[in-house]
């Protein structure tokens, strides 16, 4: 047998990479300068691949199976070489089962991902879609031509603590802003009335001061169509009154 013939006895083994140490070698500085050696390693190869990604079923590709077993049986390393490229052999299709679940799995994984950054970037729109509407609601209730605004004093307090409201009746929308306002005791909070023409006051927002005595109510939930006759403040416990608590800490004249 020639060099030539036994390097390409070899290849079949290399391709499947059972052939190891020395033999591996000599075959890797060999393929460096022969040409017709590397085209056959490329065709073994080439089955091997087929095999790879063959999706008829289990069973490899029949002409490829036979190509390579043919190979391998030329080398002369007797039956325990053939019998472990058979294994090898075998062993090839459950490889590429494997390796089509992981890419599935990572594909699937990615997709989830996806998924979960999309419904996070649509809360967030909504909340800003919200928060809009929200502004664009104070502006025009602010701006508004037939708001009607009443501003809240105290009298015999330094400084005197002011509110001012601006409510658009058609609308139902009401703007407070408070300023100088004295701190409450422990539990209170300051209460809002709308004090109608005709009918009991309606609670409108409980508020507390910060430290410099500011204050605001934005929007607070009113019955509609309701016709102002003034704004008042109470003093309630923190969760609100259904009814004001006398006295009355501030009452409103309108502008």
């Amino acid at each position: 047998m020639s060099a030539h013939e036994q390097f390409a006895d070899d290849l079949a083994l290399f391709a499947l990479g059972a052939l190891q140490g020395d033999e591996r070698l000599t075959l890797e500085k060999h393929l460096e300068g022969c040409s017709s050696c590397r085209r056959e390693l490329e065709r073994l190869r080439g089955d091997m691949a087929l095999l790879a990604l063959s999706a008829s079923g289990p069973a490899p590709p029949q002409r490829s199976r036979e190509r390579l077993l043919k190979a391998i049986a030329k080398e002369p390393r007797t039956q325990k070489t053939l019998a472990r490229a058979q294994s090898l052999w075998t062993f090839l299709p459950w490889l590429a089962t494997a390796a089509v679940l992981l890419v599935a799995a990572f594909f699937w994984q990615q997709s989830d991902r996806l998924a979960q950054q999309v419904a996070r970037l649509r809360d967030q729109s909504a909340q800003q879609q919200a928060q809009l509407e929200q502004a664009r609601e104070v502006v025009s209730t602010l701006t508004s031509t037939d708001a009607m605004r009443v501003t809240l004093v105290a009298a015999q307090t330094l400084p005197q603590p002011q509110g001012k409201a601006i409510y658009v009746r058609n609308r139902s929308s009401l703007i407070f802003l408070a300023g100088n306002m004295p701190p409450l005791p422990p539990q209170k909070a300051y209460e809002l009335w709308l004090i109608p023409t005709k009918g009991a006051p309606i609670p409108a927002g409980v508020f507390k001061p910060d430290a410099r005595g500011s204050a605001t109510v934005i929007e607070p939930p009113l019955p509609a169509g309701v016709e102002a006759k003034t704004f008042a403040i109470t003093v309630e416990p923190e969760q609100g009154s259904s009814t004001p608590t006398m006295p009355i800490v501030m009452m409103g004249v309108g502008e």
